[in-house]
This record gives C-alpha cells, sequence and structure tokens, in this order.
C-alpha cells in the first residue's frame, strides 16, 4: 500500500457470510464486478476469509472480506465456522447471503442473530432468485410463481413471509448469475456504509491554519528503512489536511529544532518510545502527546486506555501481562513491543511478571489469566475490531492500555500528554511519578 492509498483500516468492511453453497462468492463477485472469489459447485470452496481492499461504487474505498460456510462439518469445518464468526468483529456491514430455493436454514437465523447482537448493519440477500420460476416448473414444485415487486424483489419461495425471520427487515432478492438485484444491493451496501466511516480526525481538530505541528520521528534499528510507519504518514496527511504546517525531525535534532523556528509550535507528537527525552526538550506551554494516543482517541477508545494504565500498579511477580500488536513485522533486536515494554514494566513494578504476545489478527477470546492487557495504537485494525477487543476486556474485568499511554505514565507524564484533550486530563489525574 503506497502513501497516497487509503489504509485498511479506514475503509468501510463488507463482510459476506452465509451457509456453504449459497453463492457467497459469486455474489461478492458480482457486487464488485471482478473475480476477488474462486467460485465452485464444490461445498465449502472458501476455507479462510478473502481480504480484498478495493474502490466500490458509490460508497467509495472498501474492504471486501468473503467467508468460509457457516454450517461447514467436521472438525476443520468447526475451525472454519469459528473463523468466520470472528470476521464479525471487524464487519462494518455485513451481507447474509441466503439460497433462495432452500430458504434460511437454523445456521442462518443464529447467524443473523449475532449479526443483530453486535448492532451491524446488515442486508439480507436471497441469492439465486432466478432459480424460483424455474422450479416452479419442476414436477411435484409447489413454489409459487414470483409476485409483482419492486426492482429486485420477488415472492418467497414458501408461504412464509421473506421478512417473517429476520426480524421485520426486508430481504433482496438477487441472482448472481443474471445480475438481478446486483445494482440495489451495490446501493444498499452504500447507504449502509457511508455512516460506518470513520468521521473523527486524528489531529485535524487540533490545528488552526498555518498553525505548526512539530513530529518527533526517532530513526533507529527499529524504523523500517526507506519509509515512514503508518501512523507517521496518517498524522502527516491529516495535519495538512489542516491547513498547518507539519515539520519532521528525529529526536536527537529537537531541540535545536525548536531553538529554530520563527514562532512556537502549538504541537508536539512523539513516538511513544521517545518520550522522556522529548518531554524534557518540549516546553511546558506546547501541547505534547504521542502517535499512539493520537490513535487511541481515533479508534474512539482513549478515555478507556487511559484509566487502563494505573493497573500496571498491581502487577506482580509472575502476573501474566498480553502485550498486542494488530500487525504482523518482523522483529527488531530492540522490538518495543517483546523487548523493551516487558523491560520497561518490569524495572516500573520490581516485578517479574510472565509476558505474552499476540500479533495481527490474533487475540484471545479468554483474558481472564491476564491482569493487564497492553496493546498497539491499532493503525492495523480498523475501530469496529479495536471496540471489540476493549468490549472483550471490559466484559471480563481486565484492564486494557496502550503502549504510549502506558509508557507516559510509567515516565511520569500521562497527564501532560493528554493536556490537549481536558475530559481525558481531568480522568486519568495529577502524574503518579513524574522522573
Amino acid at each position: 500500500m503506497g502513501m497516497n492509498d487509503t489504509p485498511s483500516a479506514d475503509r468501510v468492511h463488507i463482510g459476506f457470510f452465509g451457509k456453504r453453497n449459497a453463492g457467497k462468492s459469486s455474489v461478492l463477485n458480482a457486487v464488485t464486478g471482478q473475480d476477488l472469489a474462486v467460485v465452485s459447485d464444490v461445498c465449502g470452496t472458501t476455507t479462510d476469509p478473502v481480504v480484498k481492499a478495493m474502490e466500490l461504487l458509490p460508497l467509495g474505498p472498501v474492504v471486501m472480506i468473503d467467508t468460509p460456510g457457516i454450517d461447514d462439518e467436521g472438525e476443520l469445518g468447526a475451525l472454519r465456522v469459528k473463523k468466520s464468526y470472528q470476521t464479525l468483529n471487524k464487519t462494518d456491514v455485513a451481507v447474509l447471503v441466503v439460497d433462495a430455493a432452500a430458504g434460511p436454514g437454523p445456521e442462518d437465523l443464529e447467524l443473523f442473530g449475532r449479526i443483530r447482537q453486535k448492532q451491524i448493519p446488515v442486508v439480507v440477500a436471497y441469492n439465486k432468485a432466478d432459480s424460483l420460476k424455474s422450479a416452479a416448473k419442476q414436477p411435484g414444485c409447489s413454489v409459487p410463481e414470483p409476485t409483482a415487486e419492486p426492482a429486485g424483489q420477488k415472492a418467497p419461495a414458501s408461504g412464509l413471509s421473506a421478512t417473517q425471520p429476520w426480524d421485520g427487515l426486508q430481504p433482496l432478492y438477487i441472482s448472481a448469475r443474471t445480475g438481478q438485484g446486483i445494482a440495489e444491493l451495490k446501493e444498499r451496501l452504500a447507504a449502509l456504509g457511508k455512516p460506518q466511516e470513520n468521521s473523527r480526525r486524528i489531529v485535524a481538530d487540533l490545528l488552526e491554519p498555518m498553525d505548526l505541528a512539530v513530529l518527533v520521528v526517532p530513526i533507529d534499528s527499529a524504523a523500517p528503512k526507506g519509509r515512514l510507519i503508518l501512523p507517521q504518514q496518517q498524522t502527516i496527511r491529516d495535519v495538512l489536511e489542516a491547513s498547518a504546517v507539519a515539520v519532521v525531525v528525529k529526536d536527537t535534532e529537537l531541540k535545536e529544532t525548536l531553538s529554530g523556528l520563527g514562532k512556537k509550535p502549538k504541537l508536539v507528537i512523539t513516538d511513544s518510545q521517545a518520550f522522556a527525552r522529548v518531554s524534557r526538550e518540549t516546553p511546558e506551554d506546547v501541547l505534547l502527546t504521542s502517535f499512539s494516543i493520537l490513535f487511541a482517541r481515533y479508534k474512539g477508545n482513549l478515555a478507556a486506555v487511559a484509566a487502563g494504565a494505573r493497573a500496571v500498579e498491581q502487577v506482580g511477580d509472575g502476573d501474566k501481562v498480553l502485550i498486542c500488536e494488530g500487525c504482523t513485522h518482523h522483529r527488531q533486536c530492540e522490538d518495543i513491543g517483546t523487548v523493551k515494554l516487558p523491560r520497561w514494566i518490569r524495572e516500573y513494578t520490581g516485578a517479574e511478571p510472565e509476558f505474552v504476545f499476540t500479533s495481527g489478527t490474533a487475540f484471545p477470546d479468554d483474558l481472564s489469566p491476564y491482569r493487564l492487557v497492553v496493546h498497539c495504537g491499532a493503525c492495523m485494525l480498523n475501530e469496529r475490531e479495536m471496540k471489540y477487543r476493549l468490549k472483550c476486556a471490559q466484559d471480563q474485568g481486565v484492564p486494557m492500555t496502550n503502549y504510549g499511554i502506558l509508557i507516559a505514565y510509567m515516565q511520569g507524564m500521562l497527564q501532560r500528554s493528554v493536556q490537549a484533550f481536558p475530559d481525558i486530563a481531568a480522568l486519568v489525574g495529577p502524574d503518579a511519578r513524574r522522573e
């Protein structure tokens, strides 16, 4: 993904769900006009979620997700079904694909209930609607002829109301083979997907035109060669969206840069690992925060993870601490998640906890063994998935914080690092320790 592409985490995630051979992959291909998913008459062709970032008009940048059938069988089938249900955690809009001729089964209704429980906007699409008319001509078949209804709609194959199982939601009759109803399905996806877009800003709402924002970006062994990491890219773009000025410097050059600027910066944003040095060199009357803190706010969970930082005080010998990263990357010798954070937590607490690490899509269902969960800034996770992870922790009574907030807290500067957000500053209270 290039710097000019919309990051996947900022795209509306549209998931296609249903039983095997309901035509999920075919419907996805028809909606996108591309052969994104493998199509076959063999049950269980899709064995893992297939994810594709693309543009879908009239909505815009999206992530399309094809999932395994929710009625898969056997030991492997159960794992595939679990993967499909896990995909709901990052789905902004769901499409429940039902075989129109067969009608909904208990698996469809159970999945629909889960979608409703998670408050995910959903379209119920009865695929293979073109088969209803031909099926009625077969000997012994009692399927009625379709009645006249709006484009994309046909009468249900049984005597039951089509809306009865769907909590009053009107299903859409479509055919991936003939294209019937596909245009209306796209319109419905656009209507449901538009409100799911993240309207929050990373930093632009804190800036006025021509304000100076200084971004501190350490260049060390862990920095990817030849590029800036995604949070840095996105923050620079958001500064420019505010018609402000972004000044990007290494942590070793901050002091000299600040003294050479023609005016005082409105805000200094630092990589969490450089907090101590940057705090010492940034005047007290200049707002200071970190990329990690900004992204916690951007994902809508800053208050919760700020409150969770104090739980580090209760970490003792043998306690389990879960450290989660939303992406996967090559680990460097001084990796922040697996090396630096554990070291800093040991030094701060004087204890020897047990650290457990996850990355990418891996996130435990059972968090009860953990005293504390420390999460990255989640630049690679969409808002819905990050809120799901936070809710898992809250429901199980396990405090969660994030890298930048915990580092600021342990270094005695959390209060200062959230001064830009008065409600959060009031929540965290005065810094407990200040070196």
